[in-house]
């Protein structure tokens, strides 16, 4: 099961995330997501656990737990939506221009 994370202390670290949720059940993953541009933690995350019912029962007990003096909000992670290829490349006309 994947779950959200989100108001991560920006000083947390995966370690961090990996002890708060271990004696919730086995972990599969965790990461903090960061910048990429200079590295810093963007406050929030994603911690995979091994099954659906370890991972009911952690977000129950962590969601809005106090940590670093942050109260953490925990659910289940939704799918990542696909994104269009972005879009546009073509030539702007101003109204003002002749066609």
């Amino acid at each position: 099961m994947n779950i959200y994370v989100g108001n991560v202390p920006y000083a947390a670290t995966e370690t961090d995330l990996e002890e708060l949720f271990e004696p919730h059940g086995p972990l599969s993953s965790v990461t903090i997501i960061r910048d990429r541009y200079d590295g810093r933690s963007k406050g929030y995350g994603f911690v995979e656990m091994e099954n659906q019912e370890d991972g009911e029962r952690a977000i129950e007990a962590l969601d809005g737990q106090e940590v670093m003096g942050r109260p953490l909000k925990v659910n289940p992670a939704r799918p990542r939506e696909r994104r269009s290829g972005g879009g546009g490349g073509g030539r702007y006309q101003s109204r003002y221009e002749e066609e």
